[in-house]
């Protein structure tokens, strides 16, 4: 792609909002989202908190809350993106279809296989009791179905080769009509973050098809965002992922992230996509 598409993970979920600079009530998340636009995001990725004093770390599924969320972003910020999140850990993943069918989100996070969901203290422990971040193929069918009635576009959330893979089976079986890739590398015991291992998946993606990274760490992580420029990848970051500018310093903002990434775009000749092109070059309807 000649124009790059930056996507702004606006918050995320559990990181303790009075310790980082994460987003949680309507007023916040629609100014963060400004900033962001305003330094060249053309798309919103959201989670959504439980407000009130004390519960900001906590998620939320009730879709009351969820529009008050997006609907302040979108009078924030005319004509963007909305990439709602779907993430449930457990079988009972209603609240998240129920927010889909309330937000009606042009994107919709589509987590497209399990993980074992691990990662160790520097004493080897456990850092919390080892989990299974469960989706079959009948949650994901769920999910895309209610894509589908809604009119949002699937992007695949993809923590491990296999799970890169299978987005093609859902193509091929008929579950989903295109595929749209979200790398997520930097999951303990998922995909790391290697720049090296971003190149050698293209070969695993649809020809044609739109994808991009999720990278989580430190400033490590901006080598393998500069590649992903270079290889034509939409590009993401946000105080989900990170809190670490290239130069070490911690972030005061999601706008500050967003400039640094519009940064990675322009070292390679790459023009920055409005959300008004974004909508066109991902087949959206215009606003």
């Amino acid at each position: 792609m000649d124009k790059a598409i930056l996507t702004c993970a606006l918050n995320g979920v559990l990181t303790d909002p009075k310790q980082h600079p994460v987003p949680v009530t309507p007023e916040e998340c629609a100014q963060s989202a400004r900033e962001a636009m305003d330094a060249g995001a053309a798309v919103i990725h959201v989670h959504f908190r439980q407000q009130g004093e004390g519960r900001g770390h906590l998620p939320s599924w009730e879709p009351d809350v969820a529009v008050d969320i997006v609907s302040a972003i979108r009078d924030a910020c005319p004509g963007i993106i909305i990439n709602a999140t779907t993430g449930t850990v457990g079988p009972d993943y209603s609240g998240a279809l129920a927010v889909l069918r309330a937000v009606r989100p042009e994107i919709g996070a589509c987590n497209a296989g399990s993980l074992n969901y691990l990662k160790l203290r520097a004493n080897g422990d456990w850092a919390w009791p080892p989990m299974l971040f469960e989706n079959m193929p009948d949650k994901i069918q769920d999910h895309l179905d209610v894509m589908d009635e809604i009119g949002a576009r699937p992007e695949f959330e993809c923590f491990d080769t296999g799970i890169v893979r299978s987005v093609e089976m859902f193509v091929r079986n008929g579950m989903a009509k295109s595929a749209q890739y979200n790398l997520v590398m930097g999951v303990a015991s998922g995909m790391p973050v290697d720049p090296e291992l971003l190149v050698l998946l293209q070969r695993y993606l649809m020809p044609g098809s739109f994808w991009q990274t999720t990278l989580i760490g430190r400033e490590e992580i901006w080598t393998t965002h500069q590649k992903a420029a270079e290889l034509g990848g939409m590009l993401r970051t946000g105080v989900e992922d990170t809190f670490y500018l290239p130069d070490g310093r911690k972030t005061r903002s999601n706008g500050e992230l967003i400039d640094a990434l519009r940064s990675c775009a322009e070292q390679t000749g790459r023009e920055v996509a409005s959300a008004e092109d974004a909508r066109v070059m991902l087949g959206l309807k215009p606003v």
